[in-house]
């Protein structure tokens, strides 16, 4: 199994960015998603999960302002990320809801005041 997660950078608060999450290795169709977050000496946590039929759920502190989406013909995930605040910096990876492996190396979101 492997996921990439790619599209994080520098970004003033208000901005946006697009997540992409190329996957390999698994049926992506028949798995359920996430993308989570982690602050240095903080537990990682999932910001936003999509199901394999597509029911979406949101962390509080993203809902109204991260979408989560799926192209599975791609074997590929999203979370656009709009009006961006500094608490939302971290390194952002992609995994499966269930039993998470593979974590990789994440992509980096840092947002300035």
């Amino acid at each position: 199994v492997q996921l990439q997660a790619c599209g994080g950078g520098l970004v003033h608060s208000g901005g946006s960015l697009r997540l992409s999450c190329a996957a390999s290795g698994i049926i992506f169709s028949d798995v359920h998603m996430g993308w989570y977050r982690q602050v240095p000496g903080n537990k990682r946590e999932l910001v936003a999960g999509i199901t394999v039929g597509g029911f979406i759920s949101y962390d509080d502190s993203v809902k109204g302002r991260f979408t989560i989406s799926r192209d599975n013909a791609k074997n590929m995930m999203y979370l656009q990320m709009n009006r961006l605040k500094p608490e939302d910096t971290a390194v952002y990876y992609c995994n499966r809801i269930l039993s998470p492996t593979n974590w990789g190396q994440g992509t980096e979101v840092t947002v300035s005041s």
